[in-house]
This record gives C-alpha cells, structure tokens and sequence, in this order.
C-alpha cells in the first residue's frame, strides 16, 4: 500500500508517517516526492511517499533472529563461546557470549556488549571479520561443515531487512528509468540477499561486478547488459 505526507522537512513528514500508520520507521520505504527549501518568502516544504506493502508482507514471513539465547551445549560451542569471548576481550570490548540459534551445519553466536556499535563497526565492517575469525576457528576444531553466524544487538536481521528495503527501491527506480544502478560494494551474504531479493521481479535482473571479497551489485532493467 502507498501513502503520502507531507512536513516542514523529511524527518517532519517521516515522523508523522510513522505515528499516523502506527508502524516503525524501519517498517516502511519512504520515496521523496517534492522539496521545497525555506526562503525569505516561502517555508520549507517535503513531500513524501511511503510503501507498506511488499517489505511488511516479507518481514512477516521472515524466520525469528530474535529468540531468547541458550548457554553453550556441548563442547564444540563452549569451546566457540570461549575463543569469542577471548577476542572481544583481548580487543578491550569484553561482553556476555550466548547461543543464539543452532541450525544444520549453521550455530548462531551472540555478543551482549556495551561496546556492540564498536564490534558492528561502518556497515558492519568489524563483525563480519570477527565471524571470519571464528569460521576459521571452527575449521580448525574440525568443523569445516558448520557455518558460524555472529550478531550482536540483532545487527544482522536489521541489516538484512535494511538490504530488503534497499532492493525493492533499487528495483523500482530502475523499472522507471529503464537503466541501472550499482550498489556499494558489499560481502557476499548482503550481495546473495540482493540477488534472492530481486530474483523473481521478471522485469529486472542483478550481477555481480569487482574483484575481491566486497564485490558490487548491478541491478539493470532486463534487456540492458
């Protein structure tokens, strides 16, 4: 569904979008739709789109990232707890480690931290190195079949959903303007997100452009290469 709001500025009309619609900021993509700056005659002006429709309905059937946590059950995930909680403390950000999830081949570990925005870092730059730590660790304990997850204060399902938002915008601005656009550059799960994201819009299509671990995402109208 698509509403419109208008505000003296963006964050104005975001505001009252979000307390007219009764939803989180977060739960909604928001398109600007006209600016007017203030003068010496005139106020500032915004205008602003706002869409609930596909990324609610996708939220909603989304697995829940947020159960509550569990200790460590065996050896192998103590032994993981025990190595996290070394590195957060010997980086001088020391928390609580937990279980988050356990999933075939996948452990979801959790960090409760006062310093979580230091270990997330830009884009969550220092969280992703901290999970290649510890897959690396876990290879060497022999659990090359485990995937390590970690997360810290839900980070990952809010980047997610943030990568969701992100492609559907993408997607709608390309099928307007028949072009395309290329995303920063990302780690492969955020580009893998893209991709699956926008897998079944019939009319646009992705790939992935660069060299290296942080590779770009086009997103093009079909038929353009």
């Amino acid at each position: 569904m698509e509403f419109e709001f208008e505000g003296r500025t963006e964050k104005e009309a975001i505001d009252k979008a979000a307390m007219e619609l009764g939803l989180e900021k977060d739960d909604f993509d928001v398109e600007i739709l006209e600016t007017q700056k203030t003068g010496f005659f005139k106020k500032g002006y915004v205008r602003i789109k706002v869409h609930t429709g596909s990324f609610s309905a996708d939220k909603q059937n989304r697995p829940n990232l947020t159960m509550a946590v569990q200790p460590p059950q065996n050896e192998f995930e103590q032994k993981m707890a025990d190595f996290t909680a070394g590195v957060i403390e010997r980086m001088g950000y020391p928390g609580k480690i937990s279980i988050l999830f356990r999933e075939k081949n996948k452990l979801g570990i959790k960090i409760e931290s006062s310093h979580s925005s230091i270990l997330i870092g830009k884009k969550g730059k220092n969280l992703d190195a901290l999970q290649l730590l510890l897959n690396i660790y876990a290879g060497r304990l022999g659990r090359e079949d485990v995937r390590v997850i970690l997360d810290t204060e839900n980070y990952r399902i809010r980047r997610e959903e943030s990568l969701v938002r992100l492609a559907y915008n993408v997607a709608e601005k390309v099928r307007e303007t028949r072009g395309s656009i290329l995303l920063e550059p990302m780690n492969p799960f955020d580009r893998w997100l893209i991709h699956t994201t926008l897998n079944d819009i019939g009319d646009v299509e992705t790939k992935s452009e660069g060299d290296g671990l942080y590779k770009q995402v086009r997103v093009y109208y079909r038929g353009l290469k």
